[in-house]
């Protein structure tokens, strides 16, 4: 028999079921706890959604802003923006493919590799990726013979999928979807969602469906950019309204446990500027006993102070200050008649842009290798967005590098410029020159 959590189990944890009577209208909630969120980590001021990328016959019509109001909770020190746009709206419909990313395909490849190795994956396996894009990972365990389901919502990007041999179920994942497989007979051996969870605003359902559908011995992989690297080195732009939740190991353990799931390996990564990947099981599977870095992950985040409110105080001023400096970098170049482009249209560049207030003033246009985005402009800011042949055309003097989790292999792709005696830009964690 399949558990799930219920509502005692949810109180004992802290994950509350239903707001309580007392709270306030109108007053944001933790997506955990449900605790009434009082303490901000930083304001942003308001932005547009990220990836609502504009065609020219946009750019003159009313664009909605939203705040980028970011709080913890006290409770469970989730880090959290409130919905306010219906998810449905934002990723059924989605312009990121992660297979243009080379540097991201080798991730996947790698993590391939190693899953299978570790877990003996084969052909009577099967492995399910939540929110599998366009099969930039399936891809490598069909070529392996493993069977494979991906869960994608956006119905413009699961056909891509589909040709690459990945089959692809259009939908939002949770509960429902869960019991939908298991009734089918499906219970998967691996469980995976590579930067989903920060997406999800119903965090509950998400990790109780993941729980229904996972096999008695199987393993779960989750992969999120880690809290402290996002605060310690000052990665404020990551942070946008398809991102619902922010996660040190500390809540994603309590998360996780409060719906019978215990973590019991933990891998600290390099993707997306500091990433980390949990490893899940079911709370009565024996099989697999706790890591030794579970132990020490968690003793060195509670050391850093991640479970109590001060350690969240001071990053508001960080994060102003690299607006100060990157302002004055580019306030310098264009007085001295330097020419700036841009290079990628990524959600993170787009709160770092509308944050700082950099239009086509400062930025003459950006690229991106996306031909989904070429002729679009990005939202808010209204910058164009060409191929990437724009740059040998125009020959800037600088490159402004906006997914900078990608400076090196970026930076290799485009080392003609250097040529010109063009130079790379990288804003976070403040801005630094590459020659």
């Amino acid at each position: 028999m399949i558990k799930t959590i219920d509502e005692k189990t949810l109180h004992q944890t802290g994950a509350e079921t239903s707001t309580p009577a007392s709270k306030p209208a109108g007053a944001p909630a933790c997506l955990f706890c449900k605790a009434e969120l009082e303490h901000t980590l930083v304001d942003l001021g308001m932005s547009p959604l990220c990836e609502s990328y504009l065609r020219a016959d946009q750019i003159n019509q009313m664009e909605p802003f939203y705040p980028l109001h970011v709080y913890v909770c006290s409770r469970c020190f989730l880090v959290q923006l409130q919905e306010y746009v219906n998810p449905k709206d934002i990723f059924s419909d989605y312009l990121y493919f992660s297979s243009y990313s080379d540097s991201w395909l080798a991730h996947a490849k790698a993590y391939v590799e190693k899953m299978t190795d570790r877990f003996q994956l084969n052909k009577s396996s099967l492995v399910v990726e939540v929110a599998s894009n366009d099969g930039y990972l399936l891809q490598y365990f069909v070529a392996n013979g493993i069977p494979v389901l991906g869960i994608e919502p956006a119905a413009n990007i699961a056909p891509v999928a589909v040709r690459k041999g990945v089959p692809t179920l259009v939908k939002f994942f949770g509960v429902e979807t869960a019991r939908e497989l298991v009734a089918q007979g499906k219970r998967c051996d691996l469980l995976l969602g590579n930067n989903v969870l920060a997406q999800v605003p119903d965090l509950n359902d998400f990790v109780a469906g993941m729980k229904i559908l996972l096999a008695p011995t199987g393993v779960i992989t989750i992969e999120f950019p880690h809290l402290m690297r996002l605060m310690d080195e000052n990665q404020f732009d990551t942070i946008y309204h398809e991102h619902f939740s922010y996660f040190s190991f500390v809540t994603a353990e309590k998360i996780f446990a409060a719906h019978g799931l215990t973590l019991f390996d933990v891998e600290e990564l390099s993707t997306h500027g500091g990433s980390l990947r949990i490893y899940g099981r079911h709370a009565e599977d024996s099989s697999k006993p706790v890591d030794a870095r579970v132990h020490e992950l968690r003793g060195r985040e509670e050391a850093a102070g991640f479970i109590s409110l001060e350690r969240y105080t001071s990053f508001a001023e960080q994060v102003n200050e690299t607006k100060r400096k990157l302002l004055e970098f580019l306030i310098g170049a264009k007085r001295s008649g330097k020419r700036i482009a841009g290079y990628g249209a990524p959600g993170k560049g787009n709160t770092l842009l509308n944050f700082c207030g950099i239009r086509t003033d400062f930025l003459d246009y950006t690229v991106d290798r996306s031909p989904h985005k070429h002729g679009k402009f990005l939202p808010g800011t209204h910058i164009p967005i060409f191929s990437p042949e724009r740059i040998k055309q125009t020959q800037p003097d600088y490159i402004l590098i906006l997914p900078w989790n990608l400076k090196n292999e970026i930076m290799e792709q485009l080392a003609y410029v250097r040529e010109w005696g063009g130079q790379f830009v990288v804003p976070i964690p403040e801005v630094k020159i590459y020659r």
